[in-house]
């Protein structure tokens, strides 16, 4: 694993080359506990990919992937971006991630030009505490001498401080209700490029979008014998956005039946704007 400063580690394997053919590239990963791909990470360098095939000025709007496989981290990652439509105002590409030549992520994504239009949004909850007044994975994990801790506190690029108490360890306290409020941020500035800001929202989001769900079941990370991976990812950006300001994820699960639980979030600038909805589903197997 990586020992140098997190947030570069990330920037390192979002940079996408050129790969051997046109509107193709490639990528590494980054380590992970258990060796698999992080679903964020190759979800963000799908869509990096697309945009560097889209004319300038357009920011993605909407995103739809699926997770087919999972990756090895060992391995590189060809990502082949399909071009599907450069109309007036709007522009769509598809990503197919690939190791092996099998598909570990098929994604499309939506960009568009800036435009005027209908404005509002829903408002941020009134009764959240501030970042600063919440603990961080840092002071639940930082004591604990174990590989994951140590990774979710030493190496990972992003500051999480849940509201109310995080279920990395042991269950919520209180009646399982599957809603929380997370602060999330990177540990480190970042460039002043809104493709990549709104590419890093996606990658930060997959460590926290099926939480709820395992809140909901009263479950933890911990629990014994849990099986839990990404199935697919929807994401709407609404405004431009900033991961190295804090953002506050206000999420819930709506449903879980047959081994697969969905999660929504709500992202919320630290001023109240709405920037992003999220909603993902995920298989989530407990022990009977």
């Amino acid at each position: 694993m990586t020992t140098d400063d997190p947030t570069a580690a990330v920037l390192r394997v979002l940079d996408v080359q050129p790969g051997a053919g046109d509107d193709e590239f490639t990528a590494t990963s980054l380590a992970q506990p258990g060796g698999r791909v992080f679903g964020g990470q190759v979800l963000a360098q799908a869509l990096l990919a697309a945009g560097r095939t889209v004319p300038g000025g357009r920011l993605p709007h909407s995103l739809h992937g699926y997770f087919l496989r999972a990756g090895d981290v060992r391995k590189p990652i060809t990502l082949a971006v399909e071009r599907l439509r450069d109309g007036r105002s709007f522009t769509a590409r598809r990503t197919h991630a690939l190791q092996d030549g099998a598909p570990i992520l098929s994604m499309i994504a939506s960009f568009q030009e800036e435009q005027p239009g209908v404005d509002y949004a829903e408002t941020m909850p009134q009764d959240v505490p501030g970042p600063d007044d919440v603990e961080s994975a840092l002071d639940h994990l930082g004591g604990i001498d174990h590989p994951v801790a140590k990774f979710w506190t030493q190496e990972a690029a992003f500051d999480l401080r849940h509201v109310g108490g995080s279920i990395y360890l042991r269950p919520d306290r209180e009646p399982a209700e599957g809603r929380q409020a997370v602060w999330i941020r990177s540990r480190s500035p970042l460039p002043d490029d809104q493709l990549l800001h709104r590419a890093l929202l996606a990658y930060a989001c997959d460590q926290v979008m099926l939480e709820p769900v395992l809140r909901r079941a009263g479950s933890s990370w911990a629990t014994p014998g849990l099986s839990i991976a990404s199935l697919d990812h929807a994401m709407w950006w609404h405004r431009d956005v900033r991961v190295d300001q804090w953002l506050l994820y206000v999420q819930s699960t709506p449903s879980a039946q047959g081994g697969r639980g969905l999660g929504a979030a709500r992202v919320f600038a630290q001023d109240g704007t709405l920037v992003a909805s999220i909603a993902q589903e995920g298989m989530v197997r407990l022990p009977d």
